[in-house]
Protein backbone atom coordinates (compact mmCIF):
# COMPACT_ATOMS: atom_id res chain seq x y z
CA UNK A 1 0.00 0.00 0.00
CA UNK A 2 1.67 3.51 -1.17
CA UNK A 3 1.31 6.59 1.03
CA UNK A 4 1.34 10.14 -0.28
CA UNK A 5 4.81 11.18 -1.12
CA UNK A 6 5.60 7.48 -2.20
CA UNK A 7 6.96 5.94 0.40
CA UNK A 8 5.60 2.93 1.71
CA UNK A 9 7.32 0.14 3.91
CA UNK A 10 10.71 0.76 5.67
CA UNK A 11 10.81 4.65 3.98
CA UNK A 12 7.92 5.62 5.65
CA UNK A 13 8.94 4.18 8.95
CA UNK A 14 12.67 6.25 8.18
CA UNK A 15 11.33 9.31 7.82
CA UNK A 16 8.90 8.83 10.93
CA UNK A 17 11.47 7.44 12.74
CA UNK A 18 13.94 10.80 11.22
CA UNK A 19 10.82 13.29 11.76
CA UNK A 20 10.85 12.17 15.88
CA UNK A 21 14.42 12.22 16.50
CA UNK A 22 14.27 15.73 15.31
CA UNK A 23 11.69 16.88 17.55
CA UNK A 24 14.25 15.20 20.21
CA UNK A 25 17.13 16.77 18.82
CA UNK A 26 15.72 20.35 18.78
CA UNK A 27 14.28 19.87 22.14
CA UNK A 28 17.37 18.43 23.34
CA UNK A 29 19.54 21.63 22.34
CA UNK A 30 16.42 23.55 23.86
CA UNK A 31 16.96 22.46 27.31
CA UNK A 32 20.88 22.62 27.10
CA UNK A 33 20.87 25.99 26.27
CA UNK A 34 18.67 26.92 29.56
CA UNK A 35 21.64 28.24 31.21
CA UNK A 36 22.55 30.51 28.52
CA UNK A 37 19.31 32.20 28.72
CA UNK A 38 20.84 35.46 30.63
CA UNK A 39 23.63 35.46 28.03
CA UNK A 40 21.07 35.37 25.47
CA UNK A 41 19.31 37.90 26.76
CA UNK A 42 21.63 40.03 25.87
CA UNK A 43 20.89 40.11 22.13
CA UNK A 44 16.60 41.19 23.08
CA UNK A 45 14.15 40.58 21.29
CA UNK A 46 15.56 38.61 18.40
CA UNK A 47 16.59 36.08 21.06
CA UNK A 48 13.37 35.75 22.30
CA UNK A 49 12.18 35.76 18.79
CA UNK A 50 14.34 32.61 17.67
CA UNK A 51 14.00 30.58 21.11
CA UNK A 52 10.31 30.70 20.90
CA UNK A 53 10.89 29.10 17.34
CA UNK A 54 12.68 26.56 18.33
CA UNK A 55 10.66 25.91 21.32
CA UNK A 56 7.45 25.57 19.16
CA UNK A 57 9.18 23.49 16.45
CA UNK A 58 9.22 20.54 18.73
CA UNK A 59 6.67 18.27 18.03
CA UNK A 60 4.31 16.51 20.36
CA UNK A 61 7.34 17.36 22.97
CA UNK A 62 7.11 20.20 24.84
CA UNK A 63 9.87 23.04 25.35
CA UNK A 64 9.86 25.88 27.78
CA UNK A 65 8.31 28.77 25.42
CA UNK A 66 6.26 29.87 27.77
CA UNK A 67 8.73 29.86 30.63
CA UNK A 68 10.51 32.11 28.45
CA UNK A 69 7.86 34.50 27.85
CA UNK A 70 7.53 34.32 31.41
CA UNK A 71 11.31 35.45 32.40
CA UNK A 72 12.20 37.78 29.78
CA UNK A 73 8.92 39.84 30.80
CA UNK A 74 10.50 40.57 33.79
CA UNK A 75 13.33 42.02 32.16
CA UNK A 76 12.01 43.18 28.92
CA UNK A 77 9.05 45.81 28.10
CA UNK A 78 6.06 42.64 28.11
CA UNK A 79 4.33 43.54 25.04
CA UNK A 80 7.68 43.09 22.82
CA UNK A 81 8.53 40.22 24.18
CA UNK A 82 5.03 38.89 23.55
CA UNK A 83 5.46 40.31 20.12
CA UNK A 84 8.62 38.61 19.87
CA UNK A 85 7.95 35.01 21.34
CA UNK A 86 4.14 34.73 19.82
CA UNK A 87 5.37 35.49 16.65
CA UNK A 88 8.41 32.62 16.98
CA UNK A 89 6.30 30.25 18.53
CA UNK A 90 3.72 30.48 15.65
CA UNK A 91 6.33 30.14 12.99
CA UNK A 92 7.88 27.33 14.85
CA UNK A 93 4.15 25.61 15.18
CA UNK A 94 4.66 25.46 11.12
CA UNK A 95 6.15 22.28 11.57
CA UNK A 96 2.86 20.55 12.66
CA UNK A 97 1.04 21.59 10.03
CA UNK A 98 3.65 20.68 7.66
CA UNK A 99 3.68 17.31 8.65
CA UNK A 100 0.20 16.83 8.24
CA UNK A 101 0.23 18.45 4.91
CA UNK A 102 2.89 15.84 3.53
CA UNK A 103 0.44 12.93 4.82
CA UNK A 104 3.41 11.90 7.11
CA UNK A 105 1.58 12.59 10.12
CA UNK A 106 3.08 10.27 12.83
CA UNK A 107 -0.57 10.41 15.30
CA UNK A 108 -3.11 9.41 12.62
CA UNK A 109 -4.61 5.96 14.07
CA UNK A 110 -4.42 8.27 17.62
CA UNK A 111 -8.08 8.72 19.42
CA UNK A 112 -7.45 12.55 20.01
CA UNK A 113 -6.33 13.16 16.93
CA UNK A 114 -9.01 11.75 15.42
CA UNK A 115 -11.40 14.12 17.54
CA UNK A 116 -9.00 17.04 17.18
CA UNK A 117 -9.76 16.28 12.79
CA UNK A 118 -13.24 16.49 13.17
CA UNK A 119 -13.05 19.41 15.52
CA UNK A 120 -11.03 21.35 13.46
CA UNK A 121 -13.04 20.10 10.38
CA UNK A 122 -16.01 21.52 11.90
CA UNK A 123 -14.56 24.47 13.81
CA UNK A 124 -11.12 25.13 11.84
CA UNK A 125 -9.79 28.85 13.05
CA UNK A 126 -11.70 29.05 16.20
CA UNK A 127 -10.39 25.74 17.18
CA UNK A 128 -7.09 26.86 16.01
CA UNK A 129 -7.04 30.26 18.13
CA UNK A 130 -8.45 28.69 21.29
CA UNK A 131 -5.70 25.94 21.43
CA UNK A 132 -2.63 28.18 20.39
CA UNK A 133 -3.91 30.21 23.41
CA UNK A 134 -4.67 27.76 26.57
CA UNK A 135 -1.25 25.91 27.53
CA UNK A 136 -1.95 21.95 26.67
CA UNK A 137 -0.02 19.81 24.84
CA UNK A 138 -2.50 19.07 21.93
CA UNK A 139 -1.57 21.90 19.55
CA UNK A 140 1.17 19.92 17.75
CA UNK A 141 -2.18 17.59 17.38
CA UNK A 142 -4.44 20.25 16.12
CA UNK A 143 -1.54 21.75 13.52
CA UNK A 144 -1.05 18.17 12.03
CA UNK A 145 -4.89 17.95 11.60
CA UNK A 146 -5.26 21.45 10.46
CA UNK A 147 -2.33 20.29 7.90
CA UNK A 148 -4.28 16.97 6.72
CA UNK A 149 -7.57 19.24 6.15
CA UNK A 150 -5.58 21.45 3.77
CA UNK A 151 -6.64 24.33 5.99
CA UNK A 152 -4.97 27.48 4.29
CA UNK A 153 -1.68 28.36 5.81
CA UNK A 154 -2.05 31.74 6.05
CA UNK A 155 -5.13 30.97 8.37
CA UNK A 156 -3.45 28.80 9.88
CA UNK A 157 -0.83 30.96 10.63
CA UNK A 158 -2.75 34.03 11.69
CA UNK A 159 -5.26 32.36 14.15
CA UNK A 160 -1.94 30.52 15.93
CA UNK A 161 -0.36 33.86 15.89
CA UNK A 162 -3.09 35.27 17.72
CA UNK A 163 -3.50 32.42 20.22
CA UNK A 164 0.33 32.51 20.56
CA UNK A 165 0.67 36.34 20.84
CA UNK A 166 -2.34 36.54 23.76
CA UNK A 167 -0.88 33.76 25.31
CA UNK A 168 3.07 34.81 25.70
CA UNK A 169 1.58 38.45 26.43
CA UNK A 170 -0.44 37.12 29.75
CA UNK A 171 2.78 35.00 30.47
CA UNK A 172 4.81 38.06 29.79
CA UNK A 173 2.93 40.45 31.70
CA UNK A 174 2.98 37.69 35.14
CA UNK A 175 7.01 37.68 34.84
CA UNK A 176 6.91 41.35 34.76
CA UNK A 177 4.74 41.68 37.63
CA UNK A 178 6.42 38.74 39.55
CA UNK A 179 9.55 40.60 39.88
CA UNK A 180 7.60 43.23 42.09
CA UNK A 181 5.77 41.09 44.12
CA UNK A 182 8.96 38.73 44.90
CA UNK A 183 11.11 42.48 45.40
CA UNK A 184 8.05 42.92 48.25
CA UNK A 185 7.80 39.51 49.93
CA UNK A 186 11.88 39.93 50.25
CA UNK A 187 12.78 43.80 50.80
CA UNK A 188 15.93 43.18 52.70
CA UNK A 189 17.42 40.64 50.42
CA UNK A 190 17.29 42.93 47.40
Amino acid sequence: MKQSGGLSGWKLHAVRILAFVTAIAITVFIFSIQDKIEYLAGYGYPSIFLLSLLANATIIIPAPAIALSFAFGAVFNPFWVALAAGTGAAIGEITGYLVGFSGQGVVDDSQIYKKLEAWTTKHGPLLILILAFIPNPFFDLAGVAAGTLKMPIGSFLLWTWIGKMLKMLLFAYAGAASIDWIMNLFPTTF
